[in-house]
């Protein structure tokens, strides 16, 4: 078990590594890009499946609420919360719709509408930054290797990794770094 243990550490360093220290200044454009959006009064809509849709609820928490500093809340929306919208959309639609018909509902031009996906291949994450898109919003992708939301989104954070765990253990560790550099964009005599 203690193998276990220091494998599963050494894997999930290795990973966050190869994935942003080469991505440094993707990063920061992505996160100056969403701060701009924040700042000109828009927000941001996030979301995707199981896991992801556990990250999209906290990555919003941390805007809503706080992330590392007192400040004034910023507007973001998980758009996996509301099981009577969701299973709505289900049950009269598809699933493939659940997104999508809120980004059509929720989106205005120059919002952001940040996707999440492991596989990147997750058909209604695929069809909401596609609609996401047609309305004008900067699509943010969330994925592992790539998938189709890697072709799909305007910028996108790839994690350099097959393993389910390893990449959502880095989609949060991005989303931590991007959610400290919007603060201290936003921000700045926060950190004075």
């Amino acid at each position: 078990m203690r193998s276990i243990i220091f494998e599963t550490l050494k894997e999930s360093i290795d990973v966050k590594r190869r994935s942003i220290e080469p991505n440094v200044n993707h990063i920061i454009e992505t996160s100056e890009r969403i701060a701009a959006s924040l700042s000109s009064g828009h927000k941001i809509l996030i979301f995707g499946n199981g896991g992801s849709a556990a990250d999209a609820q906290h990555i919003a928490a941390e805007f809503v609420n706080r992330f590392q500093t007192e400040r004034s809340p910023l507007a973001a929306i998980a758009l996996t919360t509301d099981s009577s919208v969701l299973t709505s959309i289900g049950n009269d639609y598809d699933f493939s719709y659940v997104f999508s018909k809120q980004i059509q509902a929720l989106g205005k031009k120059d919002d952001v509408a940040w996707a999440i996906s492991t596989s990147g291949n997750s058909k209604n994450v695929i069809e909401a930054v596609k609609v996401a898109r047609e309305i004008g919003l900067l699509t943010i992708g969330m994925t592992g290797r790539g998938g189709r939301l890697a072709k799909s989104a305007d910028l996108v954070l790839r994690v350099d990794s097959d393993v389910t765990a390893r990449i959502q253990e880095t989609h949060i560790t991005l989303a931590h770094i991007l959610c400290d550099l919007i603060e201290r964009i936003l921000f700045p005599e926060k950190f004075d």
